[in-house]
């Protein structure tokens, strides 16, 4: 759906960038699938690899970006509508995977259910990582990726 008007290619990167994050904070949820698949582990690796430089040096570097992304991307009006759009359902994403990090500290680790939190793990990893995947191939063809409910919310953020 591409109704806001015509993106060009530096649009559609820009757009596709955001969906970096989500990926890096979906990575402890992956640890038991990738110590299974390697490959899978060494691909997201350099992929991620200027993500997690970047956390490593910026103290803060989460809430920096979240407020950075926020304010400066998705309020600026003058940003193209289809950046605006992703970078919201990114920050989105974040929020979910956060809310999911506090669910599995106090609600599903302390119950030591170890293959009930693999799978749950598992399955948080790998919605995210096709979330992610399907909305950077939308973005890289220029069309808004509908994730259901999400993009329902961004559209209500983003005008």
């Amino acid at each position: 759906m591409n109704w806001r008007g015509s993106t060009d290619a530096k649009d559609r990167i820009f757009a596709s960038l955001p969906y970096l994050l989500p990926l890096f904070y979906a990575l402890p949820f992956g640890g038991y699938l990738l110590r299974q698949f390697p490959a899978l582990q060494v691909v997201l690796g350099s992929l991620l690899g200027p993500v997690s430089f970047i956390y490593g040096v910026i103290p803060f570097a989460g809430i920096v970006i979240f407020f950075l992304l926020f304010l400066l991307v998705v309020r600026n009006e003058r940003i193209s509508h289809f950046i605006r759009f992703n970078a919201m359902q990114a920050i989105l994403l974040d929020i979910l995977l956060f809310l999911c990090t506090l669910v599995f500290q106090f609600v599903v680790s302390p119950l030591g259910l170890g293959l009930l939190t693999q799978t749950l793990a598992n399955v948080v990893f790998l919605g995210t990582l096709a979330a992610c995947f399907y909305s950077v191939v939308q973005s890289l063809l220029g069309r808004y990726a509908e994730i259901p409910t999400l993009s329902e919310a961004v559209y209500a953020q983003v005008r």
